[in-house]
């Protein structure tokens, strides 16, 4: 027996947070589909087109899961004479559910830069463009000791009190809360016009900015004061503990240097070959060690991986006068241009296991190996005639 979609959808969402997509990146998640249909196995692959939808039929596969999104682009028609609608199409009449993870994939921990920097060799890889630490905003709630854990699950309940891996996460401490009513007041504990001293808790606990109405309406429900005495601050954002894993491209070395030349031979042999191959710019000669990686479409960050003190840029689809005005200026890191196609394929593979490891072998995956890079034809020209 296979798992639900929803629940493989649920294990891709926490391996590759839709919250790391760039904002203009509207195709990732689920493009057809029930989710409560069975899912026993998965097609992976780059590209959602009609070399990778007949392999998924071919195979039978429930789910095409692709680094692409199929309606990247708005679209006016989906019917079954244009190309996209064609597609979507024979999935839904073939059973077939099709998610991309994208930017998302791309961003994320274990995600497509990740498995680009282990294909080359690349050691001690962080992001080149790291994420922006989310900003979190603190509630501190003053409520009678006793009331303290109910405080803390209502809280919870609300989005307030995660931290990583941890729920319910909050610090609580003891106190003396004074307060005398006055007239109109109805307190739930003392009387109007007498000065009352109470036994308190402090509960302090995070939480995202997004939820912060939920919090605060939770927080008046669950409390037994008709006023109750709370702070909510606004917090800087700061690193998680080892900095922060998530971001555009990597940023790591190799085990020992090497020339252009030679490790622009090594990352042919690294990456499927395609017609596209691999070419690069700059002195021949040049020893790298520090290298930059961007999967995909990488060039505007270029000025990043300059920055970041990088001998190399690895990335693709760059084009003629942006690599010429780059590498113009020697101090400038060289630059490798591989196929996308190329750069993003070793993903596939780990988020393959993602799956495996979370449904064992109630769902089996495949891992597509068929080229769908663009280019199709390449012949070789003279070597660089400057040398």
């Amino acid at each position: 027996m296979g798992v639900r979609l929803a629940e493989v959808l649920a294990a891709l969402d926490a391996a590759y947070p839709p919250r790391l997509a760039e904002p203009w990146d509207t195709g990732i998640g689920l493009t057809c589909g029930d989710p409560d249909d069975e899912v026993r196995h998965v097609l992976l692959a780059v590209d959602v087109d009609p070399v990778t939808v007949r392999q998924a039929r071919d195979v039978g596969a429930q789910l095409l899961l692709t680094h692409h999104p199929l309606l990247f682009r708005p679209v006016q028609s989906v019917a079954a004479s244009t190309a996209k609608g064609s597609l979507l199409h024979t999935l839904i009449r073939s059973g077939i559910a099709h998610v991309a993870a994208h930017t998302n994939a791309d961003r994320a921990r274990g995600g497509v830069n990740d498995a680009l920097a282990e294909a080359l060799g690349l050691v001690d890889a962080v992001p080149l463009v790291p994420v922006t630490p989310p900003a979190l905003d603190k509630v501190v709630v003053f409520v009678p000791v006793d009331h303290a854990d109910a405080m803390v699950s209502a809280l919870a309940a609300a989005g307030a009190g995660t931290i990583g891996d941890y729920t319910e996460a909050a610090f609580v401490s003891a106190g003396e809360g004074r307060f005398t009513p006055m007239p109109g007041a109805h307190p739930a504990i003392g009387a109007v016009g007498v000065a009352e001293r109470v036994a308190e808790a402090r509960v302090e606990m995070v939480l995202p900015p997004a939820h912060r109405a939920d919090v605060v309406a939770a927080l008046r429900a669950a409390h037994p004061y008709e006023e109750p005495a709370f702070d909510v601050y606004e917090m800087a954002p700061v690193a998680p503990a080892g900095g922060v894993r998530e971001g555009l491209g990597r940023l790591g070395r190799l085990p020992a240097p090497m020339t252009l030349s030679a490790f622009t031979t090594h990352v042919a042999s690294a990456l499927p070959a395609t017609a596209w191959g691999v070419r690069a710019a700059g002195d021949p000669d040049r020893v790298v060690q520090v290298v930059a990686v961007c999967g995909g479409a990488g060039g505007s960050e270029l000025p990043s991986a300059a920055a970041s003190g990088a001998d190399v840029y690895v990335t693709s689809d760059l084009s003629h006068h942006v690599v010429a005005e780059h590498v113009a200026d020697p101090a400038r890191p060289a630059v490798v241009d591989v196929a996308h196609w190329a750069g993003e394929w070793p993903w596939l593979a780990r988020a393959a296991a993602v799956i495996e490891a979370a449904f064992g072998a109630a769902v089996a995956t495949t891992v597509s190996t068929l080229r769908t890079d663009a280019w199709t034809v390449h012949v070789a020209g003279e070597q660089d005639a400057r040398r």
